[in-house]
């Protein structure tokens, strides 16, 4: 059996496209929004906008459809929107993450629609994303005291004749403000409907722009990634129409969590998609040190004895197989949602290993060059800090071991914690 890991002509194209685009555009303001957190390159977002249709997202995230009756392919060709996504993630992310994630697109909201909405939700709240205005969509899951648990959420959901009636507060909410200030966006707010049911009550609503009740409380200022938005959400008797529930609102047997795995299928979407990212970070911070160990005539002598090698090779090399492994655990994971096989397994396995990866590749960048590599003169220090957060949203690396671990060894949630 032949395994091929070359990618098509196409996905090629689109990297080598996208990667010029981050040269060129992102990475020389990469070190301006940094220094100016909160602020955005409104140029460089109106520009994605218009050229990519919906942001990063747009270029890959949808399938588009003719109008008009449906036509028979002439060839089935393979799926590959989910491996282009994490391809040109990589390359964006190459260019720098604080911007890259600050582009507009439909994001965890987005997807999580995409995952369990109703044709009728997708049509409403989805093509507003390919619109001439930037857009973004947020998820609101986090909470003060729940943390990374999801099954601890204590935000509420009570119908009341044609409404849901939100109560509670999220936290760490990535892209909020620029989803319901700055934009014409939503949220998905993570809520339950009957907190005696656990896991089996928890469902997902969507809360658009504007929404009386819903106030932004705090915008977090934080170590990297700074010029994407991160905010803390309170809902205050917050009335949403009925219909915006993403799935069913019935809690029929509270020892089944059907409806929350299938939300939780959003992540298996997008872990890939994260460890993509932690990927192009950690490529540029390698890139950067190949760059000038050239530049300084050092040469690294691939295909020798490892025992022959000097501490900086062997330094090196470990870097790049990391990243190279981090990378095919990512494509893998990708390739299964392009072609319709479960990946929750390979989605953990490839954010653990590329959170990781990428933290451990950074500080060893900066390690090299020394007191150069820690001062701002290059963006080492600032890959060094954008990094660590790869490691923790979506899902922490220790949550992603201990589901691999769960699934690898057959045990229930209640037997492995």
């Amino acid at each position: 059996m032949t395994i091929d890991f070359e990618l098509s002509p196409r996905i090629k194209a689109t990297k080598n496209m996208i990667h010029m685009f981050a040269e060129s555009a992102v990475r020389p303001i990469a070190r301006q929004y940094d220094e100016n957190e909160h602020e955005k390159p409104w140029d460089l977002l109106n520009m994605v906008q218009k050229f990519m249709g919906g942001g990063v997202a747009g270029a890959f995230g949808t399938e588009k459809k003719d109008k008009g009756e449906e036509k028979e392919p002439k060839e089935k060709k393979p799926r590959e929107t989910n491996l282009a996504g994490a391809v040109t993630i990589e390359e964006i992310f190459w260019g720098d993450a604080g911007i890259a994630l600050a582009f507009p697109g439909p994001g965890l909201g987005g997807a999580a629609v995409q995952a369990s909405g109703t044709p009728e939700q997708k049509e409403k709240f989805l093509a507003r994303f390919s619109g001439e205005k930037p857009v973004w969509g947020a998820m609101a899951i986090t909470e003060p005291e729940a943390g990374s648990d999801t099954a601890n959420i204590k935000t509420t959901a009570v119908l009341d004749g044609d409404e849901w009636v939100l109560n509670g507060e999220k936290i760490f909410v990535t892209s909020g403000k620029s989803a319901l200030e700055d934009s014409e966006g939503f949220v998905v707010v993570w809520a339950t409907v009957d907190r005696k049911a656990g896991r089996a009550g928890i469902k997902p609503f969507i809360v658009e722009h504007g929404t009386p009740g819903m106030q932004i409380t705090k915008i977090e200022d934080k170590l990297g990634i700074r010029c994407s938005d991160t905010v803390s959400i309170s809902f205050m008797d917050c009335r949403i129409p009925k219909e915006n529930i993403l799935g069913s609102p019935e809690v029929v047997d509270k020892t089944k969590t059907e409806g929350f795995k299938k939300v939780m299928a959003t992540f298996d979407a997008t872990r890939p998609l994260v460890a993509a990212m932690a990927i192009g970070v950690g490529r540029a911070a390698l890139d950067f040190i190949k760059q000038t160990l050239k530049e300084e005539g050092v040469e690294l002598r691939y295909g020798i004895n490892p025992h022959r090698m000097s501490s900086l090779e062997r330094d090196i090399m470990q870097m790049e197989a990391d990243l190279k492994a981090a990378r095919l655990l990512t494509w893998r994971a990708v390739w299964m949602l392009d072609n319709g096989l479960r990946n929750d397994l390979q989605a953990s396995m490839a954010k653990a290993k590329a959170g990781l990866a990428v933290t451990r590749i950074t500080q060893k960048a900066v390690e090299i060059m020394g007191p150069i590599g820690y001062s701002r003169e290059y963006l080492l220090e600032k890959w060094m800090r954008d990094s660590k957060i790869n490691d923790i949203f979506e899902g922490t690396g220790q949550i992603q071991l201990l589901v691999t671990a769960r699934r690898v060894l057959g045990f229930t949630r209640e037997q492995l914690k």
